[in-house]
């Protein structure tokens, strides 16, 4: 449900006591129909009809703060009389031209990179499918060889933004492997989406607890992926850096030395899982929702610098990538989708591995068929928690030395409340919080706490 109500509308509250998405009576209510307390965007609009949105509730709200006013004004006169009367007084049209024209993009040649995995979804279907241009941008989309690549190619303004997984962003700014740099996420770009694929030799070793001594493959030290495999390790009584190896290996190799037999397993992306399924050389062991329903995993990434330097061109990005996100989350999207962003200079994948990523019905290596619509989805508001939860995992694995300010953390790198704003004019539906609890293998993280969290496991680097 839009948060652009419409003005004209004697029905409908430009206000709401219950929920941000205004289909429930409560926040409470909002909170246990969806999971990550998502809501669906808008059909599609024109940017004319978004803008006009925009301007004509602004304008109402203006005339009439009171609802119960609007509302008896709009059912004496009607909706067509009351905006023919209103125009007669504002120049609704003109502030609509006037608003859509303003922060002309001051770089329309841009250079985003990208890893070429379903993670990056909306970042790469954004070029074929017009999102970039419906923007007034000429975006190339750079396929990339791995995440340090990405990252000192940003770094080195070679890209002006990226995909980056979720806690590089993070990474950057505290200095952790490179140069300090402040860098910034307006949104992430998937959830779920990863998966724990097994050599078949493998298909008896089920049971974590007889993993000592294999080797596993994750992207990048600073991923969902590690901190993901590192906690299903633990939750076994697994140390990650004693009991098992791990290595990083840019995913688009992951099969092979799969297939070479110089790992055993990985935690990656879903497209690197099927591909290695669709190979036969490896099977699913499980889906990394089956740790985390709901978690982030890759983010829509750029620097502060390049922010203050160009903010129309960042906004223009930020607004393409939101509406190429809202797309994706649609299912009825997901086979055109695949087809887009499968040939050889995007992912470089056969359709039929992406749409199993995107549709969630796949083969699990083992014989069998599943099927779970929500595999892989994209939401793109990046909760300040899931920041402060990658910061747990950055101490709890010796990552980060010493005090953390999680909040001011958090606060700085994931852009939650310019999300909301740009997302609102867009006529999406964003929480109203930036922060919500959620469970990890079924233990709970309060982001209020996060010094409590960290304490409480057993299985952690020595300080």
């Amino acid at each position: 449900m839009s948060t652009f109500d419409d003005p004209f509308d004697a029905d409908r509250a430009l206000s709401r006591s219950g929920c941000v998405c205004g289909q429930h009576r409560s926040a409470g209510e909002h909170d246990q129909a969806a999971l990550a307390l998502r809501c669906e965007p808008v059909p599609t609009e024109t940017e004319q009809q978004r803008y006009e949105g925009v301007v004509a509730s602004a304008v109402m709200r203006a005339m009439f703060p009171r609802d119960a006013a609007r509302r008896a004004f709009l059912k004496s006169v009607g909706a067509s009389t009351a905006l023919a009367a209103i125009s007669q007084f504002f120049p609704i049209k003109t502030a609509t031209e006037v608003f859509a024209e303003a922060g002309a993009p001051e770089k329309k040649d841009l250079k985003v990179g990208f890893i070429p995995i379903t993670c990056a979804t909306p970042i790469i279907m954004a070029s074929p499918l017009g999102f970039y241009a419906k923007q007034g941008l000429n975006v190339e989309v750079v396929k990339t060889a791995g995440w340090a690549v990405v990252r000192d190619k940003t770094i080195n303004k070679e890209y002006d933004a990226a995909h980056m997984l979720a806690p590089m962003p993070i990474a950057i700014s505290l200095g952790l492997g490179a140069q300090a740099i402040p860098f910034a996420v307006p949104a992430i770009e998937n959830i779920n989406g990863q998966g724990i694929t097994l050599a078949m030799k493998h298909k008896d070793k089920r049971d974590p607890k007889d993993w000592k001594g294999m080797k596993f493959a994750i992207p990048f030290d600073y991923s969902m992926h590690n901190y993901l495999l590192r906690y299903y390790l633990a939750e076994h009584g697994l140390d990650p850096d004693t009991d098992v190896q791990l290595r990083s290996v840019p995913p688009p190799e992951m099969v092979a030395n799969l297939r070479a037999d110089n790992i055993d397993g990985f935690l990656a992306p879903d497209n690197i899982c099927q591909r290695a399924i669709y190979d036969g050389v490896g099977f699913m062991h499980i889906l990394s929702k089956e740790i985390w329903d709901g978690h982030p995993c890759c983010s829509f990434a750029a620097s502060r610098e390049f922010i203050t330097g160009s903010p129309n061109s960042f906004a223009a990005l930020t607004r393409a990538i939101l509406d190429a996100t809202a797309y994706a989350s649609k299912a009825e999207n997901r086979k055109q989708i695949a087809e887009a962003i499968a040939p050889a200079n995007y992912i470089n994948a056969p359709v039929t591995v992406l749409e199993q990523v995107l549709t969630g019905t796949y083969a699990d290596g083992l014989g069998g068929v599943k099927t779970d619509a929500k595999r892989v989805d994209f939401d793109p508001f990046p909760w300040q928690s899931f920041a402060v939860w990658m910061l747990t995992q950055m101490k709890r694995w010796g990552q980060i030395k010493g005090d953390v300010d999680y909040k001011a953390v958090a606060e700085q790198v994931y852009l939650a409340t310019d999300t909301r704003k740009t997302m609102t004019e867009m006529g999406l539906a964003p929480p109203a919080s930036s922060y919500k609890s959620f469970a990890v293998m079924g233990k709970t993280f309060d982001p209020a706490k996060p010094e409590d969290y960290l304490n409480s496991f057993k299985i952690r680097k020595a300080s």
